[in-house]
């Protein structure tokens, strides 16, 4: 058994790559624009998006949690596809950029990519297991990273 499982059981190996910060194996500044940004900025740019959402949920429906999510992914999804980034995003001075393929940032991920994310970060699992690099399932399946744009 130990055969099967020891590959992840036993942790990264010694002679995967170190970092002192998140982004710097993609090429990401320690700190300023193109960084990334930490935990703390990120959830309190997804409450800025959440709350709106919610008050007009409870406010205009019948079903405030299903309506709630809704009107967040539609809005996430409008705000991405225009803007490069959410209300939230741009007010805590962040953006989604998508990684090309010469490791270089793009300034938008593409529509499809946008809707495959949004849908993702709405079944919150996939946004809270993230990798070194602060991506979230959501954002490694589209290639995409979440930077500070200040």
């Amino acid at each position: 058994m130990s055969r099967v499982t020891g590959s992840w059981l036993n942790g990264p190996s010694s002679d995967a790559p170190q970092q002192d910060w998140r982004g710097q194996r993609l090429g990401l500044p320690e700190t300023g624009v193109d960084s990334v940004p930490g935990f703390g900025r990120r959830f309190v740019a997804l409450l800025i998006d959440w709350v709106p959402c919610s008050i007009v949920a409870q406010v205009a429906t019948t079903n405030p949690a299903t309506s709630s999510l809704s009107i967040f992914a539609a809005l996430t999804v409008i705000c991405l596809i225009f803007f490069g980034r959410s209300w939230g995003h741009a007010i805590m001075g962040m953006k989604v950029a998508r990684l090309g393929e010469d490791g270089g940032l793009e300034p938008r991920i593409t529509v499809g990519g946008t809707v495959i994310r949004t849908v993702l970060l709405c079944l919150v699992v996939p946004a809270v297991i993230y990798d070194l690099d602060g991506r979230g399932l959501h954002d490694r399946a589209v290639r995409s990273i979440v930077v500070r744009t200040r």
